[in-house]
């Protein structure tokens, strides 16, 4: 997926898109950000760090009380972290439904670290960036405490400004990156990497040196870096953020905390990565249109829009709030859709509670018309579709036939009948339809 917007404010002007906009009315935007499709634990980000030769502390994992107490015995430290694995953000600040304050603890005594797992495994940990229920912790990452003399900031991420990788740094780490943008810029350094040569040794010399790392910690974090751009490169990622890289009393430089963020069109040779991602925390919608192929993105209206295309998909949402009513997702088919795609679609919709009518728009352009029908069709009869259906479809044929002349179709579902408040929806939505003559 796109960079964070950390990422994007740190280098001011890098293209990375990390959200989408959508424009619902005039004078207002709706952003939207896209799922991101592999999500990866703290502790798999880690292990892949460990295992590329990446400095991370020690750690074990572990999914009951009694083996998180075992895992703090085994690590001998004289300090002992223990973190709730969930993917959203602010788990320190964030509070259990047992009673627990706070999903990130430090520790000597091996022994509370059974304690507190015991009141964080099985319950819900709600954060700024969770629902409001919370997300239920089945897992936690046991790690050694390192204490930090120093923090900075260190990413990689591709900028297609710039047609590749670009390195990004700041000796201010472990604070919001945006923040340093904004204030001072002058401490945000970038580095653009040649895809060819890779990262040269004077290039990850200079980003230590701009992290402020001295004598022979510069050269230690150079190495660090350089085997950061190995893993980068290794699993195909689009980012990987540190944050913070860290420097301690004993002279070691620590990746302390990172997000990896990776191409989803290198599935296919990156099956042990993505073989990882948890999905536990995702819209359930979204995860089971992920399995078809289908771009989906819940939104707060009534009408569900079944489109192909990502601009007839925003362009579509942004008609029916023109006109008074309220998207009830975006999901976009694309091109080359098969009727089965056509199908599964329909069984997102209609799981949706909120919807109440389904808005079909076509374009015949990157598809065949027929096997959209034939899709519908389909989910019609078996379905047992309860929700008013408009379809607008369009290809070269419908155009040849009816002389340029858009067709509408608004069947009234059996045995339900479309209620006053459903009509109406169904005439707003043909009113939306015919705005496309004037397009």
């Amino acid at each position: 997926m796109a960079a964070s917007m950390a990422c994007q404010a740190a280098v001011r002007g890098l293209r990375a898109a990390s959200t989408k906009q959508l424009l619902v009315s005039r004078n207002q935007l709706a952003r939207v950000s896209p799922r991101r499709w592999l999500n990866l634990q703290e502790y798999q980000s880690k292990k892949l760090m460990q295992d590329n030769g990446v400095t991370v502390q020690r750690f074990f994992v572990a999914d009951s009380a009694s083996e998180a107490l075992e895992a703090a015995k085994r690590l001998k430290a004289k300090e002992i972290v223990l973190k709730a694995q969930i993917l959203a953000g602010g788990r320190g600040k964030g509070v259990f439904d047992s009673g627990l304050k706070g999903g990130v603890h430090l520790t000597k005594d091996p022994a509370v670290v059974g304690e507190l797992a015991g009141k964080m495994l099985g319950f819900s940990l709600t954060t700024k960036q969770t629902p409001k229920e919370g997300v239920k912790v089945k897992t936690v990452m046991v790690a050694e405490a390192l204490d930090i003399s120093r923090e900075t900031y260190f990413a990689i991420l591709m900028d297609r400004s710039c047609n590749g990788p670009v390195m990004v740094g700041s000796p201010q780490g472990g604070v919001d990156i945006e923040e340093v943008a904004a204030t001072t810029p002058e401490l945000i350094f970038k580095e653009v990497i040649d895809i060819f040569e890779g990262v040269r040794d004077d290039q990850a010399l200079r980003m230590a040196a701009n992290l402020g790392f001295k004598g022979p910690l510069e050269r230690q974090a150079a190495d660090q870096i350089k085997r950061l751009y190995d893993l980068f490169l290794k699993v195909d990622a689009t980012q990987v953020e540190v944050n913070p890289l860290g420097e301690t009393p004993e002279g070691q430089v620590v990746c302390f905390d990172a997000k990896i963020n990776f191409d989803d069109n290198a599935e296919f040779r990156q099956k042990a990565v993505f073989a990882m991602d948890d999905t536990a925390e995702s819209d359930p919608l979204e995860t089971e249109a992920a399995k078809y192929d289908l771009k989906y993105i819940g939104l707060d209206g009534n009408i569900a829009c079944f489109v192909n295309g990502a601009g007839l998909a925003m362009a579509t949402c942004d008609i029916i709030d023109l006109h008074g009513g309220k998207p009830a997702n975006f999901l976009d088919l694309g091109g080359g859709v098969k009727e089965n795609q056509v199908y599964a679609a329909f069984k997102l919709l209609t799981a949706d509670p909120k919807v109440e009518a389904i808005l079909v728009n076509i374009f015949g352009g990157i598809v065949n018309c027929a096997i959209i029908a034939n899709g519908i069709t389909k989910a019609c009869r078996e379905l047992e579709l309860k929700v008013p259906l408009v379809v607008r479809l369009e290809d070269d044929s419908a155009l040849s036939s009816s002389g340029g002349r858009r067709i509408f179709y608004t069947p009234r579902t059996q045995p339900c009948s479309p209620s006053s408040s459903a009509n109406e929806i169904i005439q707003l939505i043909v009113l939306c339809c015919q705005m496309w003559e004037t397009c």
